[in-house]
This record gives C-alpha cells, sequence and structure tokens, in this order.
C-alpha cells in the first residue's frame, strides 16, 4: 500500500481508505462474518483509513467497526460524521424522508459522545460534520467542533459536501483537515472552485463513491439490487441516463483491458491521479473486491491515458444526476 499526507496534518494515511457504510447501510443486506473479514483483510493490505457516520444503520455501522477496530487501535485512523438525523430514531433506507439535518452545538455535543461511545475509544481521529446545515452559521458547528479538539475527543476536522465559501470560513474557525465529496469519473463538480481552494489552504479531498456506487466497475446488475437498495433510486441509474452510462461503463471497461486492469482499478487510479491531496474511500463488503481496489495505487497513468479517458467521457455527457432533488438541497452549501 501507498500512503498519503493528510491535510496540512503530518498523518500519512493509506493512499485509498475504507469506506463503511454499506456494511450496515443502504445497500441492502448485509453479513457479520463477511464485514468482519473485510476488515482484517483491510488491516492486512495496509489500508488504515476507515470511514463511517453515525447515521449509518443509526449507529450500527460504528458499533461494527469497534469489534475489529478496537484490538487494533494503533493500526487504523478513523472517520466517523455527525449531523444527519432520525425523525423517529429509527434506521431507514437513505431514500426515506426520514431525516434531518442538524448541525447545531447543542446536537454536536451529544453526537460526539454517542460515536465515541459505539466505536468504543477514546478519540476520533478525523470528525467530519456530514453537510453544512443551512440554518446554521458554518462558524458556530466550526466552533463547536473545535472544543471536541480541545477536550481531546477529536484529532481532526473535516467538512462534507461543503462549498468552497464554507470551507474558507470553516478553515479560518479552525484547520479543516478534510472535505469528503462525491467525486469519481462521473460526478467532478467538485474541480470547479471547490478543489482548486483546497489545493491552496492544503485541505486534503476525501472522495466518496469513485466508483459512482459500483456503476463504473460494468459490473453492476440494477435488476438484481434489493429493494430498499439506495441505487434504485438514483436518477442516473435510470431512464435515458443509464442507458448512456452503461455505454460509457462498456467503453471504459474495455480500456481498462487494454491497460491490464480491472474498471473498478482504472477508475479508482484516475482519481487518484487528479493530485496528491486526494484520499478517495471506495466502499465494499466483500474482501475480493477491497484487494482489487488496492491495486489501483500501483496502476500509472500517463497523459495519453488520460486523454483517452477524458474523450470517452465527452462521447457521453448525460450521466444524470447522483442524489434526488431533495438530496441536492444538501449539497455544496
Amino acid at each position: 500500500m501507498k500512503y498519503r499526507k493528510l491535510g496540512n496534518t503530518n498523518e500519512n494515511i493509506s493512499a485509498i481508505g475504507l469506506g463503511c457504510m454499506g456494511m450496515s447501510f443502504a445497500y441492502g443486506k448485509s453479513y457479520e462474518n463477511e464485514n468482519i473479514a473485510t476488515l482484517h483483510k483491510a488491516l492486512d493490505l495496509g489500508i488504515n483509513f476507515w470511514d463511517t457516520a453515525d447515521m449509518y444503520g443509526n449507529g450500527a455501522n460504528e458499533e461494527l467497526l469497534s469489534k475489529v477496530l478496537v484490538p487494533n487501535r494503533e493500526k487504523v485512523f478513523i472517520a466517523t460524521k455527525f449531523g444527519f438525523r432520525f425523525r423517529d430514531g429509527i434506521s431507514r433506507p437513505s431514500n426515506a424522508n426520514e431525516t434531518y439535518f442538524d448541525g447545531s452545538p447543542q446536537w454536536i455535543k451529544i453526537a460526539v459522545e454517542d460515536s465515541l461511545k459505539r466505536l468504543k475509544i477514546d478519540t476520533i481521529d478525523l470528525y467530519y460534520a456530514h453537510r453544512v446545515d443551512p440554518t446554521i452559521p458554518i462558524e458556530e458547528t466550526v466552533g463547536a467542533m473545535a472544543e471536541l479538539v480541545k477536550e481531546g475527543k477529536v484529532k481532526y476536522l473535516g467538512l462534507s459536501e461543503a462549498s468552497a465559501e464554507s470551507i474558507k470560513k470553516a478553515n479560518a474557525i479552525h484547520p479543516i483537515a478534510a472535505l469528503q465529496s462525491e467525486y469519481s469519473l462521473l460526478t467532478r463538480n467538485v474541480e470547479t472552485d471547490i478543489l482548486p481552494t483546497l489545493n491552496d489552504l492544503g485541505i486534503s479531498l476525501v472522495p466518496y463513491s469513485p466508483l459512482s456506487r459500483g456503476l463504473v466497475t460494468n459490473k453492476l446488475d440494477l435488476s438484481k439490487l434489493d429493494s430498499s437498495d439506495f441505487r434504485n433510486f438514483i436518477p442516473r441509474n435510470n431512464g435515458e441516463a443509464l442507458q448512456n452510462n452503461q455505454n460509457l461503463v462498456s467503453e471504459f471497461a474495455a480500456f481498462a483491458n487494454k491497460k491490464g486492469a480491472t474498471p473498478a482499478q482504472l477508475a479508482i487510479a484516475w482519481v487518484l491521479a487528479q493530485g496528491e491531496n486526494i484520499i478517495p474511500i471506495p466502499g465494499t463488503r466483500k474482501a475480493s473486491r477491497l484487494e482489487e481496489n488496492a491495486g489501483s495505487v500501483d496502476l500509472e497513468l500517463n497523459t495519453s491515458d488520460l486523454e483517452n479517458i477524458s474523450k470517452i467521457l465527452e462521447k457521453y455527457p448525460n450521466v444524470g444526476d447522483r442524489y434526488s432533488e431533495d438530496a441536492m438541497k444538501l449539497v455544496n452549501n
């Protein structure tokens, strides 16, 4: 495994992390034994950057990770997030309109204690605001998060899906180590002003869904997904966008084959090639897929490779939206 520096910190973490959401949330039924095996495989591969959130399974994901995290605490750089709350306290599929966002200082104090308890640790390495609360100044949210650093409950702070303006305001209150936002071959909005802002401020970009939730692997069979699977409801997986994307990923897979790589490896390698401050966190529940993803860090892309990939993307521009209209309201605030 190769390693990259996290923002302006002295932390060196694996060049790709492990997104753990799907082990407990959004992607249908999963199996604990398989998830535990995948977490151990991550340790074997040197993937020490694990990502979770308190909303994933309404805390279940943090509890799952604790079973491997606690006995291997020094080997794992753990990130979790706060802010999304279930209105009745019951976890539901992520397409359900049963959540709201709370970035208040009052909730932050409660949320961090709950996460520490579920993770069974004393300090969270990287603590993200899962979104920017449109009803509360970002300065208030980050100010409350900064108090957690002073108290030793959190080492570093992060934001998720924040605008360039919010990033600047937040960083002026307390150093922001990372921004977590969706970034992939099909989702590139961060390139306009967000990524340049991160570069200027020395903040890492942590892309989630670098495989577009499995779409760019050219192996995703939407007809076989569980009825509760979040991917059933993504606009880009339906209608004209789906046909466009199936053609895109088919051509992309053919190019990956010429490179002697899988589409997943090439897609992650493309994200890695966009900057040394980028640390993607592809998610998986299977140890075999994790091992495949890990191979991406050794795949070198030259200028010609990047130009060929750009031509494929330009050929199929109608990729569709990544979230529903309501969910997009909490993006880029």
